[in-house]
């Protein structure tokens, strides 16, 4: 974390021309990558986004077609955690590597794992948004069963592989290291997250309190917030998909108010107003809706999560997520209390401004600086300076 938004030209050297990097449209991986992208652009530096997953919105293009110097290319494949995607994973690798020799990145930063273990000429980056096995381990409190050893050594080869390993956070990167082993020394690098305050901003606070995030997913716990609702003096109001990858899903249940999908202007204009955020969850590497309601200024009660709480400290109230009981505590304390809410929700804000874009893309420059001085001999594979590359960008 550091100062305010601005010029990133004193940036570690040296500094990347471009950068391949993978990305989905599943989850807060596509928000991220954005906000990235706009980050080391205001530093000169050109993205190549692949993206994998699934088709991409209408509004999702725009954004991308407003960040300077980001080439978008677009697949269907499917990513390495769904059901059944090994055939997708090698088609995806082929044209990973085709889009590398066509771009001729500096780096390639990959948002998953499986496919730094391929033979990329330039450095690659890794970062662990999440995974499988920290994701069963943290939702059903044993390990993954046998069915997933496939992906688990998948995984544990791209890890091997990377130059470096990113987390969002140091609790994220124990994990990787319990799951799959120890990374090599001084290849582990912790990053936050990062939102543009001037997308989430606090408004005249109104008597509700507001959640997001996938009703199918186990992991954001939304079925506490469905128990204890229906004794809570205000309304829960949910905004977040019900179908799944596939096709299957889960709706909310009555005591919730289900707003669906938003767009990210809908929610920020329901998250600046709402009094009130709660994300019980049992699994979140970083949480990136918590940090558009602190944005928003909004009160948080979270899972009681080493992840959380080393983001938020003192900035949150935190409750068990298999305590209904102590989530309904806190909430309708909060409700009662509303010298404590606006406290709450000024402390939340005050943190959330620090994990800025400006921070993050500076922090990346300085590892991708560390992952190309472990490969020297990839600099060989840079074009002739001035020489105009496929992408049609001169090499620096």
């Amino acid at each position: 974390m550091a100062r305010g938004d601005g010029d990133l030209s004193g940036a570690a050297a040296p500094r990347p021309g471009r950068v391949l990097m993978t990305a989905d449209t599943q989850g807060g991986v596509w928000t991220y990558a954005l906000e990235l992208a706009a980050g080391l652009a205001r530093a000169g530096v050109a993205t190549a986004l692949a993206v994998m997953g699934g088709p991409l919105s209408p509004a999702a293009r725009a954004a991308a077609a407003a960040i300077p110097g980001l080439e978008l290319v677009e697949s269907a494949y499917r990513l390495e955690w769904m059901d059944d995607p090994w055939d997708d994973v090698a088609a995806a690798g082929d044209w990973l590597l085709d889009l590398e020799e066509r771009t001729r990145p500096d780096v390639v930063h990959l948002n998953g794992y499986c496919h730094a273990a391929l033979p990329f000429r330039a450095p690659r980056v890794v970062v662990a948004h999440a995974c499988v096995l920290s994701w069963w381990r943290a939702v059903h409190r044993r390990p993954a069963p046998v069915r997933h050893d496939l992906y688990r050594a998948r995984v544990a080869e791209g890890l091997r592989a990377a130059e470096a390993v990113v987390a969002p956070s140091a609790a994220m990167l124990s994990a990787l290291a319990g799951e799959y082993g120890a990374l090599g020394l001084g290849r582990g690098h912790v990053i936050p997250h990062a939102r543009d305050r001037r997308r989430f901003a606090p408004a005249p606070k109104e008597r509700f309190v507001f959640a997001a995030g996938r009703l199918w997913d186990e992991a954001k716990n939304l079925a506490a917030l469905e128990k204890v609702a229906p004794r809570l003096p205000w309304p829960v109001l949910v905004a977040g998909s019900d179908v799944a990858p596939g096709g299957v899903g889960r709706r909310a249940g009555e005591s919730l108010c289900s707003l669906g999908w938003m767009n990210e202007g809908e929610l920020a204009w329901w998250m600046g107003r709402a009094a009130i955020y709660a994300f019980p969850a049992r699994y979140a590497p970083f949480g990136m809706s918590v940090l558009e309601a602190g944005l928003s200024g909004c009160a948080l009660v979270l899972g009681d999560l080493p992840s959380l709480r080393e983001l938020w400290r003192d900035a949150a109230v935190y409750v068990p997520a298999d305590d209904p009981g102590a989530l309904r505590g806190a909430l309708d304390q909060l409700i009662r209390d509303a010298a404590r809410r606006e406290a709450l929700g000024a402390l939340a804000r005050r943190r959330a401004v620090r994990f800025s874009p400006h921070a993050m893309a500076r922090r990346y420059l300085e590892v991708y600086a560390v992952a190309r001085a472990a490969r020297p001999e990839a600099a060989s594979r840079a074009c002739p300076p001035s020489t105009p590359t496929p992408c049609g960008t001169p090499c620096e």
